[in-house]
């Protein structure tokens, strides 16, 4: 079967595809033949060298797809080695996805959907009437950030983005306005994958009690030592995220995502879908994706 593989760290250029044995499912496991692949951006950071130990290698990114199982059942799965046309993943694992859903919007409800999902419930405790500013706000979380604040009760969403493209997006999708620092208001919470600047300007905006959500880097510049004394001066936290240990407690995954499913059923959550690019041009897709040339859900298709 074709995969895509890498044997050396680096950038998108190492990405090639292969022809290898298709997998064999072991005890609990089912295999699935794959409908789409979705492509993160953590999906990069393996590829550099970031996520990865190089007793690995050789590797087969993607961490989700869309597929059918030998049953014939759709489903929705958190998968190692995904970039490929057929995987291997835990029967338990498995979430049903409605024939209605199409894979791409399927996809951005996995971990860009459970990654806000979560960044709003679970990390920043989001309360009816607080205002709410979305860094990356045309990306594929901060799009679904933006709708899920709304939907949650937020009484105010700004939105940060790139380009006016992606600034208007933002405002389609229901931010309020455009965050632009210094901000118009003390934020209450502020959802932050950029690092860098943005994380800076970020942390002296926060209202009193306010909590500023690091769940990522994509500025790739190293973050500044963090000073208690200053955290207790604005009367604010920062709270770090990351979704891999929050799926495995308890009521992480099943049940957010299938509230996730119903919003999106009934036309009140919108996932952003963006390019979709054939398997073996993974390395493309990596490259639109770390210039910034995307917008929403990015998928590979076998």
């Amino acid at each position: 079967m074709l995969a895509i593989r890498f044997d050396r760290f680096g950038g998108p250029e190492v990405l090639t595809p292969v022809d290898v044995p298709a997998p064999v499912p072991g005890p609990g496991e089912v295999l699935i033949t794959v409908e789409a692949a979705g492509v993160n951006f953590a999906d990069t950071l393996q590829v550099d060298g970031s996520y990865l130990d190089p007793s690995l290698l050789p590797h087969v990114p993607g961490s989700e797809v869309v597929g059918r199982t030998e049953d014939g059942r759709r489903v929705l799965a958190k998968v190692g080695h995904g970039y490929a046309e057929q995987v291997v993943a835990k029967e338990s694992a498995l979430v049903e996805v409605p024939e209605e859903l199409d894979a791409p919007r399927a996809l951005a409800l996995l971990m860009q959907g459970l990654t806000a999902w979560h960044l709003l419930r679970s990390a920043a405790r989001l309360q009816a009437g607080e205002s709410v500013v979305v860094h990356s706000a045309a990306g594929g979380v901060g799009s679904l950030a933006v709708q899920l604040a709304r939907e949650f009760g937020a009484g105010r969403v700004l939105a940060q983005a790139s380009t006016p493209e992606k600034e208007q997006l933002a405002l389609d999708l229901g931010a309020d306005e455009l965050a632009r620092y210094p901000l118009p208001l003390r934020a209450d919470v502020i959802l932050d994958a950029a690092g860098g600047d943005l994380f800076d300007h970020a942390l002296g905006s926060l209202a009193d009690f306010g909590r500023l959500v690091t769940y990522g880097n994509a500025s790739r510049t190293a973050f500044a030592a963090l000073d208690p004394a200053r955290l207790s001066r604005l009367n604010a936290a920062v709270v770090g995220f990351w979704l891999r240990p929050t799926l495995a407690r308890p009521g992480g995954l099943r049940e957010p995502l299938e509230e996730l499913f119903a919003l999106t059923l009934k036309g009140r959550l919108r996932p952003v879908t963006g390019a979709e690019y054939p398997l073996a041009e993974a390395a493309r897709a990596h490259t639109d994706l770390l210039e910034r040339r995307t917008t929403g859900k990015v998928v590979l298709r076998p």
